[in-house]
């Protein structure tokens, strides 16, 4: 069982930058996928982010070069730096593990955490 707890959403104001962190706690195997997704009102969710267990990175075109994903040792947490943000990057962001691998698709993953909101204001 892995759980996932996110952490350092808040309202920042547009060009600005932010870190979101996601404490994993529980067995993360080689084969895991580890993503950031992002839900914004009256949206489904979408990818964000996502990085192998080996170090490989992807990102959605949306955030691409503005966003980095990375992990410490374990992992035992998962961030999300967010630079250059922008009024559409409001969102509710996930933090979420996929058992079998690589995924965009939020119906693949296996463990989410509770979400943590981000609020851009111009």
């Amino acid at each position: 069982q892995v759980q996932l707890v996110e952490s350092g959403g808040g309202s920042v104001q547009a060009g600005s930058s932010r870190r979101l962190s996601c404490a994993v706690s529980g067995r993360i195997y080689s084969s895991s996928f580890m993503a950031w997704f992002r839900q914004a009102p009256g949206k489904g969710r979408e990818f964000v982010a996502g990085l192998r267990m080996n170090g490989n990175t992807y990102y959605s075109d949306s955030v691409k070069g503005r966003f980095t994903i990375s992990r410490d040792n374990g992992p035992k947490t998962v961030y999300l730096q967010m630079n250059n943000l922008k009024a559409e990057d409001t969102a509710v962001y996930y933090c979420a593990v996929e058992r079998q691998g690589y995924s965009r698709t939020p119906e693949d993953y296996d463990y989410w955490g509770q979400g943590t909101q981000v609020t851009i204001f111009s």
